[in-house]
This record gives C-alpha cells, sequence and structure tokens, in this order.
C-alpha cells in the first residue's frame, strides 16, 4: 500500500462515492420526470417512485453519516488512550472532535506539541494535518 501523506490521504470508493450517487441522482430525476409526464392513472405509481428514490437517497446519506460518526468514537478512544499512553492522563476537554480527529495522523513525537499547539491556536483539523511533519498513517478508514 502506499505511503500515506496529506494529500492523499483521503480515500475514495469509486463504486460507492460516484457510481452509487450518480445512479441514485439519476433515478430520482428519472422518476420526477415519469412523474410529471404520468397519467392520471399512473399518478400513484410515478409519486410511489419518486418518494423510493428519494427514500434510497436518504438512506444512503444516513447510513453513510452513522459510519462515520461510529468512526469518529473510535477515533477519539483510540486517540484518547494512546495520549494516556504517552503522558498518564486523558486528552484535554479543551480539544474538539474534529481536532482529535486530525491529531491522529501525527507520530508519537510531535503528538503532544501539536496538540497544544492545537488548543492554543484553535487549529482546525485541516490545518493539523497540514503542520504534521511525520505522517502516522490511517489505513482503515473508508
Amino acid at each position: 500500500m502506499k505511503k500515506q501523506t496529506y494529500s492523499n490521504h483521503r480515500r475514495f470508493v469509486p463504486g460507492f462515492h460516484f457510481l452509487t450517487f450518480l445512479a441514485m441522482l439519476l433515478l430520482l430525476v428519472g422518476s420526477i420526470v415519469n412523474l410529471v409526464k404520468s397519467s392520471h392513472e399512473n399518478l400513484y405509481s410515478a409519486s410511489l417512485l419518486v418518494l423510493v428514490s428519494v427514500l434510497l437517497i436518504l438512506i444512503a446519506l444516513y447510513a453513510r453519516g452513522f459510519a462515520l460518526r461510529a468512526q469518529d468514537r473510535i477515533i477519539k478512544a483510540e486517540e484518547n488512550f494512546r495520549y494516556y499512553l504517552l503522558t498518564k492522563e486523558l486528552l484535554p476537554k479543551e480539544l474538539t472532535i474534529r481536532q482529535i480527529i486530525g491529531l491522529r495522523f501525527a507520530s508519537d513525537e510531535e503528538y503532544i506539541e501539536l496538540m497544544n499547539k492545537a488548543i492554543e491556536e484553535k487549529l482546525t483539523e485541516d490545518q493539523i494535518k497540514k503542520a504534521i511533519k511525520d505522517w502516522k498513517g490511517d489505513y482503515y478508514r473508508v
């Protein structure tokens, strides 16, 4: 697997991120066109197709959001444990979840210094990632 850096750490799964959402969008547009052009006898089934299209999109968005939220909780627990191993203390309460997620890519050597800087300067997740000198890859998150 290619070494992870700031420029390539985001992972896209073409079948999910592009093909599936494009297909769902086309289904929605097609079902709306079908509804607009349908006769009075087919109005009920055409409106059901629009409803199913909207529901599919909502299910996909919510499922993705729930999975990301669960991954964020896991990252927070992992980083809290990592910080505890380094300092014998829990992560400072001033850190936001987005900052913690950004810090997960920092090596142990720069972790505490970068964490303190993130708190003092209220750095965003992206600013934290850009400040990392020794990148520690996360190859499991999708």
